[in-house]
């Protein structure tokens, strides 16, 4: 193999390798319905899988469902786990990651700068 050939191979698995975070849930109550909604809206928007697992159950649930994210009952100080696989997995995870340390962008709806 050339080179130039491992180099693409090499970007290629960069640009679609498995990624994982884990974050605690900060947000007063919660993933109720709106944080939900605000959380699988951004997941759908990358072409990777997404999965997310609530305090080390070993059940990975699709994180780009509305139905499996509020059926999952997270709560404030809930570890989730997140994890992607695909294109762009990295920059979903970065994204995903930052949305819940922001508490959903809560406080900016409500007019308060934090």
């Amino acid at each position: 193999m050339s080179n130039e050939h491992d180099a693409r191979l090499q970007e290629k698995d960069h640009v679609t390798a498995q990624w994982q975070t884990e974050i605690e849930v900060v947000h007063g109550i919660g993933l109720h319905a709106r944080p939900s909604v605000i959380f699988t809206r951004l997941a759908k928007s990358f072409p990777c899988t997404i999965e997310i697992e609530v305090n080390g159950s070993s059940i990975w649930l699709n994180g780009k469902s509305i139905v499996k994210v509020m059926g999952a009952k997270i709560r404030k100080g809930s570890v989730l786990k997140i994890r992607a696989d695909g294109i762009r997995a990295a920059e979903a995870i970065a994204a995903l990651k930052e949305l819940v340390e922001h508490n959903f962008d809560e406080d900016k709806l409500h007019g308060r700068n934090v």
